[in-house]
């Protein structure tokens, strides 16, 4: 309930906001801090240069530009966010632009991040939701006083359609753009009033996305598509054992390769830089390099499983305790307990992994896709021997983020590589070694178990979970008493209600192996932990999955809803046919509440496919339907990949997997038909970007077992493990 009354909060505080000032060229500038940064003393009539220290500018044609915090890499933000500011400040979507933001974390971190500037966990809608608001409406409060002084009346007696502020009384009309200059030397409104969700004319209705006619027609620029005066371009092999350094590597043979002008060294790889790809590309394999495997040059997936096993089996480090699970556990009626694995996954983004540098004089500039480029900027400086105002970080569209593209270690490889060049240098990975130098999400090995009483229902539950802590490495300060908060989430806190119950945390670290967020990252692992084994305490009491969760969600009427809402939606007493099974599964994070119910045939030879996924979603305020639906239907093919193909695996040291034919996507004729639900609400906005993908795996996994009665705790799914005897 607080945070409904939070959200109809109409009041903002002159202090909310940091600057209203004249653009340059003429204009209106309208910004604020994110973090307590402190207030100028002085009114917007002492105009500022852009810098851009602002979130929203308007010119003089009327056009609206928004400067986003959160960077588009195909989820939708630069449509959403725009339609916050669009609503209060009264603009039609087509008059509004988007434009991404510089690195700067003190203007535009993301709140919910510590500050950070990222994009990711979820949060661009949850972040600023408010804030974009806020700015719109004292945006449009400040063009009304314009032009009140403008048409010598009373503001009282003025209101705005779409760029225009109008006198009805006298029916006279002016634009935006006429206003804003005058608009620009105003003192920052001290009370503005945001809309009543009633009255939204832009939130809540299906725009279309601003970003989609350049990706069709070809302008839009990602990243790999950057071309600079004088560019090379430079490919890269690194160590194939992480860890390893360069050994030997033959020049002259790459500098023989018609195009190719120079080869760079570090430490653990070699850059070939030439005229053109291809030509790089021929250059490298000429270079021969051999490498020094170092210390982990005999790790194998064996041997990470073995040391999460030994793990797993002591203590770990309290994550939440809640009754006596361990007294509990003892007196029940029934114990069931069981052993899950998730593999490594790679995050193969469409984009190849890539980067451009130019180091002069005076600095580094970086033409990039970066979920952090705050953080790139930091690094970038430190490798380079740099302040980091010197890293100027030029920010662009993202083929895929993932999470893949909140690293930054092909950023300072990149670095690194165009320091030994004159020229501007665009490095760019290929797909081997993108899947075989990718920083991988965690293999986790969770023991789970539960002490039901007589009538089958859980009084007690205990489960341990083993595997890397990304957090320690990314954000160690949010890392308490030995716990990481990301590999707990969705196992700490679950939807249902047990009085018992016992979670823990082992920190396993494997051989030399990089791991980092994955598209969900911890609530993917543990949500498909969670629900499988909810579905095993059903088999276990002979209940129906459906009516199992429901009798233990009676105090959470949000996770309820979906759930119920999901099966009737999906029919989930109608019947199937042969070998065919549904399933479903409840997914609490985010801030959103999910239910998927998933539809699967299963061949004799073992082949899984799934036929149909029925998703119910309550995110709170929808901002834009469209999106939200586009954002539950890719993390469900996500999550089809993974359940089914993804999995990284070790030998001797090497990721054996190299592309797509190894590293297998779900292909188009094998997707299945989605049907997506969003649940009206007024509560707090939730995120879309994860959930979608954390529900996927249990609920296949419980169809699975429906459909042949085979119950598989180890992903991904492979046929010999359901091949009909």
């Amino acid at each position: 309930m607080a945070h409904v009354q939070n959200l109809r909060d109409s009041r903002v505080s002159r202090r909310t906001f940091l600057q209203a000032g004249a653009a340059v060229g003429g204009g209106l500038l309208i910004g604020w801090p994110l973090q307590g940064a402190a207030q100028p003393a002085a009114t917007a009539a002492q105009a500022q240069p852009f810098a851009p220290g602002a979130f929203i500018r308007i010119d003089r044609a009327g056009k609206v530009t928004v400067i986003s915090p959160m960077i588009e890499m195909g989820q939708g933000t630069y449509t959403s966010l725009p339609m916050l500011i669009a609503e209060e400040l009264d603009v039609a979507m087509s008059d509004v632009a988007v434009e991404p933001a510089p690195a700067n974390a003190k203007l535009y971190g993301n709140p919910l991040i510590a500050g950070v500037q990222m994009t990711g966990g979820s949060t661009s809608i949850r972040a600023f939701y408010l804030p974009l608001r806020q700015a719109g409406a004292a945006a449009r409060k400040m063009l009304i006083t314009a032009a009140a002084a403008k048409l010598n009346t009373d503001a009282g007696s003025l209101t705005t359609e779409p760029g225009h502020v109008v006198h009805a009384a006298s029916q006279r009309r002016i634009g935006y753009g006429e206003l804003v200059d005058a608009a620009a030397t105003l003192p920052i409104p001290s009370d503005v009033a945001l809309k009543d969700p009633s009255a939204f004319r832009i939130i809540g209705t299906p725009a279309k996305r601003l970003d989609a006619p350049a990706k069709v027609n070809g302008t839009a620029i990602y990243g790999i598509d950057v071309r600079l005066p004088g560019m090379k371009v430079a490919t890269v092999s690194a160590s194939p054992v992480f860890g390893g350094t360069v050994a030997s590597f033959d020049e002259a043979a790459a500098l023989k390769v018609p195009g190719v002008h120079q080869v760079a060294k570090l430490e653990n790889a070699i850059a070939v830089i030439a005229d053109h790809y291809w030509a790089a590309k021929q250059g490298l394999e000429a270079c021969a390099v051999r490498f020094d495997d170092g210390p982990h040059a005999t790790a194998s997936t064996a041997d990470v499983v073995a040391a999460l096993t030994t793990a797993s089996e002591k203590p770990g480090a309290v994550a939440t305790s809640e009754g006596d699970a361990t007294a509990a556990l003892a007196k029940a009626a029934t114990r069931v307990a069981a052993i899950y694995e998730a593999p490594f996954l790679a995050h193969a983004t469409m984009e190849p992994i890539n980067c451009t540098v130019q180091v002069t004089s005076d600095g580094c500039d970086i033409w990039v896709g970066s979920q952090v480029p705050d953080i790139a900027q930091l690094v970038v400086s430190k490798h380079l021997g740099l302040k980091p105002e010197q890293v100027r970080i030029h920010n662009h569209l993202l083929g895929g983020g993932f999470g893949r593209r909140l690293e930054v270690d092909f950023i300072a490889q990149a670095a690194l590589i165009a320091k030994q060049s004159k020229d501007p240098i665009k490095v760019v990975w290929s797909r081997e070694e993108d899947i075989q130098h990718d920083m991988y999400r965690p293999y986790y090995y969770d023991r789970i178990s539960a002490g039901l009483d007589r009538q089958g229902m859980p009084v007690a539950w205990s489960h341990r979970i083993a595997g890397s802590s990304i957090m320690a490495r990314y954000f160690p300060s949010a890392v308490k008493d030995g716990v990481d908060p990301d590999a707990v989430e969705g196992a700490a806190e679950i939807p249902y209600a047990i009085a018992n119950r016992h979670v823990d945390y082992v920190r396993v670290e494997p051989p030399g192996i990089p791991t980092a967020f994955w598209r969900g990252v911890g609530p993917t692992h543990n949500v498909y932990v969670v629900e499988s084994f909810i579905d095993e305490l059903a088999a276990a009491a002979k209940k129906d999955p459906v009516d199992y969760r429901r009798a233990l969600l009676a105090g959470n009427p949000r996770a309820l809803h979906v759930l119920e809402r999901a099966a009737q939606k999906a029919g989930w007493a109608t019947p199937l046919g042969p070998r065919q099974g549904r399933g479903i599964a409840l997914s609490q994070s985010f801030g959103s509440y999910l239910a998927e119910v998933a539809e699967v045939t299963v061949s004799k030879s073992g082949e899984v496919h799934v036929d149909r996924v029925v998703a119910v979603v309550d995110c709170g305020v929808a901002v834009n339907p469209d999106t939200i639906v586009a954002q539950i239907e890719s993390g469900i093919i996500f999550g089809i990949t993974a359940a089914l193909y993804g999995e990284i695996t070790l030998r001797n040291g090497r990721v054996e997997q190299t592309n797509f034919d190894t590293y297998q996507m779900l292909r188009i004729d094998a997707a299945p038909k989605i049907e997506v639900e969003i649940v009206g609400s007024a509560q707090a906005p939730g995120g879309l970007g994860e959930p979608g993908t954390s529900a996927l795996a249990p609920a296949v996994l419980n169809a699975v077992h429906a459909a042949t009665g085979i119950r598989l705790r180890k992903l991904p799914i492979k046929p010999e493990m359901l091949a009909a005897g």
